[in-house]
C-alpha cells in the first residue's frame, strides 16, 4: 500500500502493544477499537462497530468493552500520546517564537450514573500550536471549577521561547506574578473587566484584581464596531532584539482562535462531543483517543492534490478504510501482515 505513510505510522505506534495480555480483549485490539471509533466517519455508536467486528471474526461484546474501559489503565493511552507528541515536535521543528494559545473546553455529561457522583461535566485543558499541529499541557478535570484554579499544568507546558496566549478566565495576580519570574517564556493575558489599572512613571501599570496587585506591561485596544475595550497584560518587551509593538501584541491575541479550532475539530470530526462511556476512566480514555488520532493526522502524508489539512487527511483515509470492514481490521492487517 503506497498511497501514504499511514501503514508505516500505524506499525510504529501500535505494533508493540500487547496482543495476548487479556484472553478476551487484548490491549492492541482495545486501543484499536478506541482509535477506530474516533477515526471512522461512518460510525455513530460503538454498537455499530461491534456489529462489524462480530460479523468478521473479532468477537467483542459491549459488556466486555465497557468493563475494560472502566478498569484498564489510561496510562497506555497517555504513553502513546506522549510518544506521538514528541515525534510531532521533532518533525515540525522549532520557530524563533512559538505562539501557544491555551484554554479549556467543556463536554457536558448526561449519564445519571455520573450525576450521582456529582459529575456534571468534564473539562479538557490544553494548549496548541495549530500551525505545527502540536498539543501540550493536557489536563482532564471532572466537576465544576473556574479555569483560574486548574490551568497551571497547561500554562507550565508553554515551550521555551513560547508565548502563552490566554483569555481572562486564566487571569489572577498570583499567576501573573509567577509568570513574570519565568525566563524565555512569555504570555499575553486578557485582563478581567473588573480590574483596576494605575499607570506608573516607567510606563508599566499596576493592575488590581481583588486585594492583590501586579506591576506589568499593559496593552489596550478598542473595537469600535462592537464598542468593546480589550486590555492585555504581557511580559513581551517593548525594546531590544525581541521587541513587540502594541499592534503585534494585539495580533498575537487574535491568534488565540487556534485553540478554538482544535476544540471544533476534536468534537466535530473525532467524536469528542459523543462520550460513549459512563465512568471517568472511560471518558479519559476517549479524550486521549481523540488527541492521539489528531496527532496521527499531523504525521500522515497524502498526495498534495488532496489537501494538507487534518480534515483532508481524515477524509482521504476514510476512502481507503472503506475497502476494509473497520479500522480495527485495517490496523491488524497493517501490523500483522505488513
Amino acid at each position: 500500500m503506497t498511497f501514504s505513510n499511514f501503514p508505516k505510522i500505524i506499525k510504529r505506534y501500535l505494533a508493540d502493544l500487547p496482543k495476548d495480555d487479556y484472553p478476551v480483549l487484548d490491549t492492541f485490539t482495545f486501543v484499536s477499537c478506541w482509535l477506530g471509533f474516533s477515526f471512522d466517519q461512518s460510525l455513530d455508536t460503538m454498537t455499530s462497530l461491534f456489529f462489524r467486528l462480530n460479523s468478521r471474526n473479532i468477537p467483542i461484546d459491549k459488556s466486555t468493552f465497557s468493563k475494560a474501559s472502566k478498569n484498564r489503565d489510561v496510562g497506555i493511552f497517555e504513553k502513546l500520546f506522549q510518544k506521538l507528541k514528541d515525534d510531532v515536535k521533532r518533525k515540525k521543528g522549532k520557530d524563533k517564537l512559538i505562539l501557544f494559545p491555551l484554554d479549556s473546553t467543556i463536554v457536558t455529561l448526561t449519564s445519571k450514573l455520573l450525576w450521582q457522583q456529582e459529575y456534571h461535566q468534564v473539562k479538557l485543558f490544553a494548549g496548541t500550536d495549530n500551525e505545527r499541529g502540536i498539543i501540550d499541557g493536557v489536563h482532564i478535570h471532572f466537576g465544576q471549577g473556574h479555569d483560574s484554579e486548574y490551568g497551571d499544568e497547561t500554562i507550565a507546558a508553554t515551550p521555551q521561547n513560547g508565548v502563552a496566549v490566554m483569555d481572562r478566565g486564566f487571569s489572577s495576580s498570583e499567576r501573573v506574578q509567577e509568570l513574570l519570574k519565568k525566563e524565555n517564556q512569555y504570555f499575553v493575558l486578557r485582563i478581567k473587566n473588573n480590574s483596576t489599572l494605575n499607570l506608573k512613571e516607567d510606563g508599566t501599570y499596576e493592575v488590581w484584581s481583588g486585594k492583590r496587585t501586579v506591576q506589568v506591561r499593559v496593552v489596550t485596544f478598542c473595537d469600535l464596531e462592537s464598542r468593546t475595550e480589550f486590555r492585555f497584560m504581557t511580559n513581551l518587551p517593548e525594546s531590544g532584539e525581541l521587541a513587540y509593538s502594541n499592534e503585534e501584541i494585539g495580533e498575537i491575541y487574535r491568534r488565540r482562535w487556534q485553540i478554538e479550532l482544535l476544540w471544533k475539530f476534536l468534537k466535530m470530526h473525532l467524536k469528542l462531543s459523543r462520550l460513549i462511556t459512563k465512568n471517568p476512566n472511560g471518558i479519559s480514555i476517549q479524550i486521549y483517543a481523540a488527541l492521539i488520532c489528531y496527532l496521527l493526522l499531523q504525521l500522515v502524508e497524502i498526495p498534495i492534490s488532496f489537501g494538507s489539512k487534518p480534515l483532508d487527511k481524515l477524509r482521504y483515509l476514510q476512502a481507503f478504510m472503506s475497502e476494509n470492514i473497520s479500522y480495527v481490521h485495517w490496523f491488524k492487517k497493517l501490523v500483522l501482515n505488513g
